[in-house]
């Protein structure tokens, strides 16, 4: 997967350590915990059960329902999952089922739950600091350094009586569409180990759609949430920056302006998105990673909703399966009674390069820093690469990708992702929030939409290793931390052969002022990343956005969308196997 002939000895130590440990962990917590017995036939109850259903089956005393053989029912699964797909980080089941069994003792003395996550297992993405584990990235130069503290949405969880039982895969540096990093190797998508589970929360997401996990827990700064959410089928909310807590969560570039990360819920239903958010907004710890004191909000959708709907943009042609998703969810909300409208988003494209001047004002050079000895995942070539380009053959490599290859929108990438002085940055972030001004005018000021609904992406999940060539499809998702407005994924459908062929009518109606050097490494040739005969099956999603602070009303219309689709083999007991 990685080139490691020039790797030393002391990497090696470390990954190997640290995957030994991993698995003697998981070995002495399925010894003392009986969890290689077979499973048994309440098994498939805790897994199909929602996160509130679970807190509700145990306050109500049902037969079995305990946080201890719920917990164990979700280990046995997760190691499953892990064996199969490679989505788990830290190992934290001998200390889940202590804290599973201190709740039971709880509940059997009060007859009173802890909190509305009483007995809920669940996983957080190996970001967030717990305490006497690593937060490690993906760079063994974190390795062996555990937390000292918990962060704060790990106190909450717990105070909620929530059990954090594993933390998950990410990849290297946080910062990609694929989940693999050379310290503990790739994660694969659970419906095709041929294609990625999605970046960057992709073990949650993996977990999730398998029924091994009730609840997780991830960020997103590009679009790390929604994207394995949409590559795997499971349900996410991306909040405004400030309505969740990040404090104690590790990144490779703190204190980067700009463009900042959002704390967010995974999970198998719209409920539990809502669960999850009820305990958490508005709560933090004083000082510098304080929030908006603003709790969730219960509201009131209009009758009539007026929703704006795009099955592509102006940067790169959508697959076909993907504007299905779109297609099928605008029916599903007309037949309700609700008004579509469809539009394109303005110059979505300005965004990504907006986002890539300020995310390489240092030319990644924090970012990368923590390599060390650690090989390079291939999807951070160009974020190593091209900023050192000077600047002469830099204007030359943009004037020729232009001219040679038709692309207007690629060479201005090229130009942007470089070094510059602070005073560029300041111009830079100026642009971001010119772009949010212009948005706001264009988009919700003049068409008076309640929400958006817009593709997950332009591809359904793609095969391991492609991203180094169609990264900036993120671009899709990235619009939205730009603006810092919530966003919402659900599952919709799953590819399709016979409906999601990429036809002449298709290509008669690709954008011709886009990119045509992504489009065409996405869809061109015979081993392009979109096939929909090699995709049959993998999810296809959906993104809802809302208005800045209207967090509670995204969930809404996350709900009202959800019931309108109908059963489609997604949520709670559908999990991959």
């Amino acid at each position: 997967m990685w080139p490691l002939t020039s790797v030393p000895k002391e990497w090696t130590t470390v990954v190997e350590g640290k995957r030994t440990c991993q698995a003697s962990l998981v070995h002495a917590a399925t010894k003392q915990f009986l969890l290689l017995d077979e499973a048994t036939p309440s098994d498939n109850g805790y897994l199909s059960a929602s996160a509130t259903d679970i807190v509700q089956h145990i306050q109500n005393e049902d037969e079995g329902w305990t946080a201890t053989n719920v917990l164990r029912a979700y280990t046995r699964r997760a190691i499953t999952a892990h064996e199969k797909n490679n989505c788990l980080t830290e190992i934290l089941f001998t200390q889940a089922f202590v804290e599973a069994e201190e709740l039971d003792r709880e509940f059997q003395a009060t007859k009173k739950v802890r909190g509305p996550l009483h007995g809920v297992p669940m996983t957080v993405k190996d970001i967030f600091d717990v305490k006497g584990f690593d937060s490690t990235i993906g760079f063994t130069s974190f390795a062996n350094k555990p937390a000292d503290d918990d962060a704060y949405l790990i106190k909450l969880i717990r105070q909620s009586g929530g059990i954090i039982f594993a933390k998950t895969s990410l990849p290297q540096a946080v910062f990609s569409i694929e989940c693999a990093n050379p310290l503990w190797g790739r994660t694969l998508n659970p419906w095709s180990t041929a294609h990625t589970s999605g970046g960057s929360s992709g073990g949650e997401a993996v977990l999730l759609a398998s029924d091994a996990s009730a609840m997780g827990w991830g960020n997103d700064m590009g679009g790390s949430l929604r994207i394995p959410a949409h590559f795997s089928g499971a349900y996410t909310l991306k909040p405004g920056t400030y309505r969740i807590t990040g404090q104690g969560r590790t990144m490779p570039v703190p204190g980067m302006p700009g463009i900042v990360d959002s704390i967010g819920p995974m999970g198998r239903s719209v409920g539990d998105i809502e669960l999850a958010c009820k305990v958490a907004f508005g709560k933090s710890p004083p000082g510098p990673f304080a929030i908006a004191p603003l709790p969730y909000r219960d509201v009131t959708l209009p009758a009539k909703l007026r929703v704006g709907y795009y099955i592509s943009d102006d940067f790169v042609q959508t697959s076909p399966a993907c504007q299905r998703a779109v297609l099928e969810t605008v029916a599903a909300l007309r037949e309700q009674g609700h008004e579509c409208i469809k539009f394109m988003p303005p110059r979505l494209w300005k965004t990504l390069a907006l986002f890539f001047e300020a995310t390489s004002a240092d030319g990644y050079e924090t970012l990368l820093s923590y390599l060390g000895h650690d090989p390079l995942d291939p999807s951070l070539t160009i974020m190593k690469y091209l900023p050192k380009l000077p600047e002469l053959p830099r204007i030359s490599i943009a004037w020729a990708v232009g001219a040679f290859m038709g692309d207007m929108i690629f060479p201005d990438f090229i130009k942007v992702t470089k070094k510059r002085p602070v005073g560029e940055l300041w111009k830079s972030l100026h642009g971001l929030t010119k772009y949010h001004s212009e948005f706001q005018k264009e988009v919700w000021d003049a068409n008076e939409f309640d929400v958006i609904l817009a593709p997950g992406l332009a591809s359904p999940a793609i095969p391991h290793a492609s991203s180094k060539d169609i990264a900036p499809l993120a671009g899709a998702t990235i619009v939205y931390n730009v603006l810092d407005i919530p966003v919402g994924t659900i599952p919709v459908s799953r590819v399709d052969p016979t409906k999601d062929q990429l036809t002449d009518e298709w290509r008669a109606t690709c954008v011709n002022h886009g990119s045509s050097l992504l489009q065409s490494k996405l869809y061109d040739g015979p081993d392009a990343p979109y096939n929909p005969d090699k995709m049959k099956g993998l999810p296809v999603g959906v993104q809802i956005v809302g208005k800045a602070w209207e967090e509670e009303k995204v969930v809404a219309v996350m709900h009202l969308v959800d019931k309108a689709l109908g059963p489609r083999g997604f949520g709670p007991g559908h999990g991959a196997r």
